[in-house]
């Protein structure tokens, strides 16, 4: 049982978000990305930025001229980060608040670039991928072993982050389903009241009618 548990909890750890990737994108050009995180968790950032070159029709390994601008934005829609870094960089923030955090990145505008086109490589790790176990254990003096544990006790603590946050996302959608249901009723509700008081009114409106040409 026990070892059916230690094998659950690595592959779950194995699917948790680690992303790299690249992307075009023009000057001005602003680009986000929608990461879901647990509450109290690290995501770490890094991105690089190369310059297309049209003598060689390829992008440039590095871009000093260059800087990006970087927003995070929480599930309430309030700005943790807002900085500018140069090129290349590295930043990190903890999350406060569960749910999906947007991450949205930006050139800074300059005459001399303006329009050219830019390549933007991106990783984005979050939890215990964001840690640099070979840091801690150097910083901490551990053997591979207590190394070993260590990421052990970290990833069962993501895991148990990743269901409270899951926990915490089917109690929202219960409260909507709910919600929503309580609408229907009372909208069904309020047409059937709609449509019995038009009857009533149109009988009495027919009945008045044929009293008048005094058909009843």
């Amino acid at each position: 049982m026990r070892d059916q548990w230690i094998c659950l909890a690595l592959v779950l750890c194995a699917l948790h978000s680690a992303c790299g990737l690249y992307f075009h994108i023009s000057e001005t050009e602003r680009k986000c990305f929608i990461e879901e995180v647990p509450d109290e968790t690290t995501v770490i950032v890094n991105y690089k930025v190369e310059l297309y070159d049209p003598r060689s029709n390829g992008f440039m390994p590095s871009s000093p001229g260059i800087g990006m601008h970087v927003e995070v934005r929480d599930s309430d829609d309030k700005v943790i980060l807002s900085r500018v870094y140069s090129s290349q960089g590295r930043m990190s923030f903890t999350s406060h608040t569960p749910g999906e955090h947007v991450i949205c990145m930006y050139s800074n505008s300059t005459a001399w670039f303006n329009g050219a086109q830019l390549r933007v490589h991106l990783d984005i790790q979050v939890g215990e991928h964001a840690i640099d176990y070979a840091n801690v254990a150097q910083k901490e003096k551990l053997t591979e072993l207590q190394l070993r544990i260590r990421q052990l006790l970290d990833q069962v603590e993501q895991i148990t982050k990743e269901q409270n946050y899951q926990r915490y996302r089917e109690e929202r959608f219960r409260h909507t389903s709910e919600s929503t249901n309580s609408r229907v009723l009372w909208w069904s509700l309020a047409q059937t009241v709609v449509l019995v008081c038009m009857g009533f009114w149109q009988m009495r409106h027919l009945k008045s009618f044929f009293e008048a040409k005094k058909l009843v």
